[in-house]
């Protein structure tokens, strides 16, 4: 099948590989070409957006009225035609349009670039790829060739001149303070930041995937190729962003890294630390809740849970990673799982709509495929499977050959050390490096381990509805990453729930009560979260709500003297006048501010120390400062029960 790969250059052709270990995440390699038609996206004429800093809380919300263009295309003896033209302000809504073109039994596989965040995000991009750049290529497969793929040893690869990087070392470092600056400010909690490597190529695009296939092999790996376009994606991917068979629903994210160890001895010292480590346990914490959102956005209320954690041994690294599995809601499917899904959490952080915005305005450029996916979908089962998109080279055909482009980061948190920031984002690209010949041959690659798994203990506990209750509940939607969690677990206690946008218009609310959600930023921004917070209808406000009931009751917001808090749970010393009964509890925080003061409101719970209220009370209107819905959060459920307990039967 390599030969094949290698031996049809000119054509367009899809190599999808599970080339790492033989585990829940291993898939079988199919190969395709001889495709006749597909379907191209490219960029439309969309202006940049105004500048402004979402690092600095200025993230302008877009209505995305400008359709993507689609063209579907087929294949004739002077080349690929143009045979209709699609249109759509969303992903699901132009695979959908695929229906009528796509044979009952074949699917549509390519790659989906990371710059459709332009329909899945309500936001415009200060720095949006140029108006016909290619931002999605699909083919119909009718047929897959799958069998076991051998890769003969290749020479290594002539060393290239030319390579660039679009920052220095001390630049990346000044980033990652920059966004731990915004953090601090109660901005953002978490942002995946990506720096890029580019330079020339002396090989066909396809012997670098067969490279790195030997070198660096990974289960979610795939070769592109669209030969008239001068496109080429080689990905050696660890990381599937979904899987959708029959009306179940899959994500697996990563994140948290170790190198591998020398010998089994240091291995599992290195093992031992990651799982240890606070750090990498909020991030990876912090990405599990976030796509336990996402995936509630289109699974059934009660479904969604952590299905498996495990550190994944690959080839160079060690990773964090959990399966985060749901049943879709009747009526869904994994176009619509694409959609809600895309793109994966763990390269932009959360909460997601702030951070993508402040992506944009950090690298100051768009990010092409690099973290886009790669796959296919069956249009009409909805049937699916895509990876993320990293560790991957994106070429490009030009008059001088072929160009490559590789892109590494990491998830930067408030515990995050710029200078080892700066060098895992090194160490990550240092393969795709080499395989493409821009570091030398002669320096010492990165230590290589047998790949494996190694399963680690569920964080998130099962919970036993005692009582269910016919109640009204209207959820104010604060752009937070987390507010399906909160919806899903209020429906899964029986109520029925209306989401409301906190930037809206004001409005009387006609409800049993009133959840305030969590948010980015100050809740002054939130006027209906202000407005609620000063409903006679029982409230309940999480995080930024809890900070909007303070406020109206005369309380200060600040800074956290103790610093942020994002993805760890902290304990919380309840005197039992609140949702908690009297006691101490461990609940995960994700805030940066804080309320300071008395004010005309009860204090009833506090942190550790003794002087960071956690907990507050005005009547019937609550407020808490950590996530009750976390997986971190041992007996969150029942802080929600209490409150639904209370409305019930007053």
């Amino acid at each position: 099948m390599i030969d094949e790969l290698i031996s049809s250059i000119g054509e367009d052709r899809i190599l999808l590989l599970s080339g790492g270990p033989k585990s829940h995440l291993a898939r079988k390699s199919m190969f395709a070409k001889g495709m006749t038609k597909r379907l191209v996206i490219t960029q439309p004429n969309i202006p940049a957006q105004s500048k402004h800093s979402p690092l600095n809380g200025e993230t302008q919300i877009s209505d995305k009225q400008i359709p993507m263009h689609g063209s579907l295309q087929e294949l004739d003896k002077s080349g690929w035609k143009v045979t209709k033209l699609l249109h759509s302000v969303s992903i699901d809504g132009i695979l959908r349009a695929l229906k009528p073109h796509t044979p009952i039994g074949s699917v549509w596989a390519g790659a989906l670039s990371y710059d459709l965040v332009q329909w899945t995000q309500p936001i415009a991009l200060q720095y949006p790829p140029k108006e016909g750049e290619v931002l999605a290529v699909l083919w119909l497969v009718d047929e897959w060739i799958e069998r076991e793929v051998v890769f003969p040893d290749l020479p290594k690869p002539s060393r290239t001149k030319g390579e660039q990087s679009s920052h220095t070392d001390q630049e990346h470092a000044e980033i990652v303070q920059r966004i731990k600056d915004s953090i601090v400010s109660g901005e953002l909690y978490q942002l995946n930041f990506g720096r890029t490597w580019e330079g020339p190529l002396s090989e066909d695009p396809a012997k670098i995937f067969h490279r790195l296939s030997i070198n660096n092999p990974a289960p979610f790996s795939g070769y592109i190729e669209a030969a008239d376009l001068g496109l080429a994606l080689a990905s050696s991917s660890p990381e599937i962003l979904l899987e959708t068979k029959d009306g179940s629903v899959m994500t697996a994210p990563i994140k948290g890294t170790r190198p591998r160890g020398a010998d089994q001895d240091q291995e599992t010292l290195l093992r031992r630390d990651l799982v240890h480590d606070q750090k990498e346990r909020a991030e990876h914490r912090m990405l599990v809740d976030l796509e336990r959102n996402d995936l509630g956005i289109v699974s059934k209320p009660g479904t969604v849970h952590q299905s498996r954690f495990d550190v994944e041994a690959y080839s160079n690294v060690q990773h964090l990673v959990s399966q985060v599995s749901g049943i879709l809601e009747d009526g869904k499917d994994g176009i619509d799982a694409i959609q809600a899904l895309f793109p994966g959490g763990s390269i932009t952080g959360c909460p997601k709509t702030v951070v993508c915005a402040a992506i944009d305005e950090l690298e100051g450029r768009s990010r092409s495929f690099w973290t886009g996916s790669m796959g296919w979908i069956d249009v009409h089962s909805g049937d699916s499977t895509w990876n993320i998109m990293i560790r991957t080279l994106e070429a490009n055909y030009t008059t001088d050959g072929w160009h490559g482009r590789i892109s590494a980061g990491g998830g930067i948190t408030i515990e995050s050390n710029p200078e080892s920031e700066v060098a895992e984002a090194v160490w990550k690209a240092a393969a795709l490096r080499r395989a493409c010949g821009w570091l030398s041959p002669e320096i010492k690659p990165m230590t290589k381990g047998e790949l494996g798994i190694y399963p680690l203990y569920l964080e998130q506990k099962e919970y036993n509805i005692k009582e269910r209750f016919n109640l009204r509940i209207a959820f104010i939607d604060n752009l937070d990453s987390f507010s399906y969690n909160i919806i899903h677990a209020f429906q899964m206690f029986g109520c029925e729930v209306d989401i409301i946008d906190g930037r809206g218009e004001i409005i009387d609310f006609d409800h049993d009560a009133i959840v305030i959600g969590p948010g980015p930023g100050r809740p002054e921004i939130s006027p209906l979260s202000m407005h609620a917070a000063k409903s006679k209808i029982p409230v309940l406000g999480i995080c930024l709500g809890h900070q909007a009931i303070g406020i109206t009751r005369g309380m200060k917001l600040i800074e956290s003297p103790l610093g942020p808090v994002h993805g760890v749970p902290s304990t919380v010393i309840s005197d039992g006048n609140g949702l908690l009964r009297e006691g101490k509890y461990s609940m995960t925080r994700y805030n940066s501010l804080i309320l300071s003061g008395s004010g005309d409101i009860l204090v009833t719970g506090v942190d550790e120390t003794g002087t960071l209220p956690m907990e507050i009370r005005d009547g019937n209107t609550y407020g808490v400062q950590f996530h009750p819905e976390s997986i971190g959060s041992e007996g969150g459920m029942e802080v929600l029960a209490e409150f639904l307990h209370r409305i019930a039967h007053s």
